[in-house]
């Protein structure tokens, strides 16, 4: 069966079945018709003959670095909503962390049928930059800022001053920042950077906050805490570049018996759901995971829909909200 059979049949035109079945404007009267041929007939179009017709596959690839996250889940919310309500599929690649794995998922796509991609949450390097600008498909970039990439991404340095700046007005004075790689430009570098910035503007000699880099898990948190505890026992704040890192340092303050947040007070970035978990209940920052997901897909569309060389290239900063909890 055709396109051109279901429109006889609903007594439509072919192109009302095709904006029908591909997501785009049309009256609620011919929708209704369409809908019941294809409800009687079990319609289904031909991706193969769809792609040779429009050019398009109808897939979007989405490589992320792990699914273990609440960011990456909340990313991916956002884009299978909006591909969906396109009428696009998505393929997923995981990478794991690993950047041969990353080129060999973009490598892969872009020989495929989908048609764009969006990488989330990476770092930047040589042979990624080259693979992106040169991807016969268009790519969309979440998490990071770079330069001349299409990308949604979060104010990360003013998310962490901000939150540093509410810490240190609560008199800390001994603040301490366990932080990530700053391979990771957003919440390595970025988020150290704001917390830095915010230490120097309350007037504090910027050699004396102390730094620790930690893995992006609460394991790398408890280490860093122990460490820079036995260092300094009489740290009194402690900024984390992530919920999982602030959690995995309040257990071991906790356990030394210190009390969150009479003797130290502690804060992460990602308001995530285990927060309302621990006593106290973490005070966190807010990042708008699922509209960057939202927006990159957006971004995403246009681009497919445009296919045009030169194209401005869209970058996009997103909102924070400071969630103040029990912990400072």
């Amino acid at each position: 069966m055709t396109i051109k059979e279901v429109a006889e049949m609903a007594g439509v035109s072919p192109a009302a079945v095709s904006r029908y079945m591909n997501g785009g404007s049309i009256s609620e009267e011919k929708s209704e018709k369409i809908r019941e041929v294809i409800e009687k007939t079990g319609y289904r179009p031909n991706p193969m003959a769809q792609t040779m017709r429009t050019g398009k596959g109808g897939q979007i690839g989405v490589i992320v670095p792990k699914l273990y996250s609440d960011s990456v889940s909340q990313i991916m919310d956002g884009i299978s909503d909006r591909l969906r309500e396109k009428n696009f599929m998505t393929m997923l690649g995981v990478t794991e962390g690993k950047k041969e794995r990353e080129l060999r998922y973009l490598t892969t796509m872009q020989n495929s049928q989908v048609d764009g991609i969006i990488l989330m949450g990476t770092t930047m390097s040589p042979l990624l930059r080259d693979a992106i600008t040169g991807s016969g498909k268009p790519v969309v970039v979440t998490g990071q800022d770079f330069e001349g990439i299409p990308c949604v991404y979060h104010d990360d340095f003013n998310a962490v001053k901000d939150l540093t700046g509410r810490m240190i007005e609560r008199g800390r004075k001994k603040l301490v920042f366990i932080g990530a790689t700053e391979e990771d430009e957003a919440a390595g570098r970025n988020r150290r950077l704001g917390c830095l910035a915010a230490w120097k503007e309350a007037g504090f000699n910027p050699e004396r906050l102390r730094c620790a880099v930690s893995e992006f898990n609460s394991e790398g948190g408890a280490r860093c805490m122990q460490e820079l505890l036995a260092a300094d026992p009489d740290i009194d704040g402690v900024i984390c570049a992530t919920d999982r890192i602030a959690l995995g340092a309040m257990q071991v303050i906790q356990k030394t018996g210190r009390k969150i947040p009479d003797d130290i007070s502690i804060a992460g970035v990602g308001d995530s759901w285990a927060d309302t978990l621990v006593t106290p209940n973490l005070t966190s920052v807010h990042l708008y995971f699922r509209q960057c997901g939202v927006t990159a897909a957006d971004i995403l569309l246009r681009l497919i829909e445009d296919n045009t060389e030169g194209s401005t290239v869209t970058q996009t900063k997103l909102e924070y909200t400071i969630v103040e909890r029990g912990s400072i």
